[in-house]
């Protein structure tokens, strides 16, 4: 198959978004969010988190990823320990 007919960015052909975009935070404070978000899970795969802070576990995992590389870069001995 050709590129050009390859979805984009997690888009459907049409240029919509294939999961539900919301705020899960606020959604949660609602008392039926857990059962709003898990059916949208059930039913199409995922939610995607569009809130204030929806960067920030991204933001951790790459902090670990980072620590990580300079572990093992230590533990291989291409990065001399700091003294």
């Amino acid at each position: 198959m050709s590129d050009h007919r390859k979805r984009h960015n997690g888009r459907d052909t049409d240029g919509g978004y294939r999961v539900r975009q919301v705020d899960v935070e606020e959604l949660l404070e609602d008392p039926r969010g857990v059962d709003f978000v898990q059916d949208d899970v059930r039913l199409g795969g995922a939610v995607a988190d569009t809130g204030q802070h929806a960067a920030e576990p991204a933001r951790h995992i790459g902090e670990l990823i980072e620590n990580n590389r300079e572990d093992v870069g230590r533990v291989t001995g291409r990065i001399r320990k700091k003294r």
